[in-house]
């Protein structure tokens, strides 16, 4: 029950660390700002996380969960390639301007700069997201769904670049770009792309 309780404290305190960073910043956060968001003293806090920095590491990994491993599990069990393409699109922008999670990776972005952990993250997630999307690709051209125009690997970075810049556009609140509108952007280029209408219910 101990071990039980301390992992549940942690993912207390990964959760009360990215509250933290999205109100003060990633460089601009401190312990007894973590502590605050958590309803704990700043030694309760080390007593599980001794070091300030593994905290935040681990709250921005949690908070990338959500773009790589959560949308691959989503198409997992998905056979059309077209489907699939069509939903990896629209779970990789923001649900509106205070999306939490975008908002996180936003943060890391201005502060991986000056951070080689927040660099490595970052590049990390972004390659993980392209072999998704280059693995859809090349599944949907072997079966004859896709005639690619292109070689898959550039599709699927230009895809995750497409991703950024309009999840950038929807947090900054661009009076006409949301996320409907974002991803019928990325839609169209994905349907040059693959010379597939990628049809959707929306």
């Amino acid at each position: 029950m101990t071990r039980k309780r301390r992992a549940d404290r942690r993912l207390d305190l990964i959760a009360a660390a990215h509250r933290a960073i999205i109100r003060h910043g990633t460089e601009g956060v401190h312990l007894n700002h973590v502590a605050e968001e958590a309803g704990l003293t700043s030694g309760a806090v080390l007593y599980h996380y001794p070091n300030l920095g593994e905290l935040l590491v681990d709250a921005h990994h949690a908070g990338m969960e959500r773009f790589y491993e959560q949308r691959l599990k989503r198409i997992s069990g998905m056979r059309d390639p077209a489907e699939k393409l069509v939903v990896t699109i629209r779970s990789g922008l923001p649900h509106g301007p205070d999306d939490p999670d975008v908002r996180l990776l936003n943060e890391l972005g201005g502060a991986a700069a000056r951070n080689r952990m927040y660099a490595l993250l970052l590049t990390t997630l972004y390659d993980r997201q392209v072999s998704m999307y280059q693995s859809v690709l090349e599944t949907g051209s072997a079966l004859g769904t896709f005639t690619l125009s292109g070689d898959s690997l550039l599709i699927a970075r230009n895809l995750v670049a497409l991703e950024d810049a309009y999840g950038y556009r929807i947090t900054a609140r661009h009076p006409v770009i949301g996320p409907q509108e974002a991803a019928e952007l990325i839609l169209t280029y994905a349907r040059t792309a693959t010379n597939n209408p990628l049809k959707t219910s929306h």
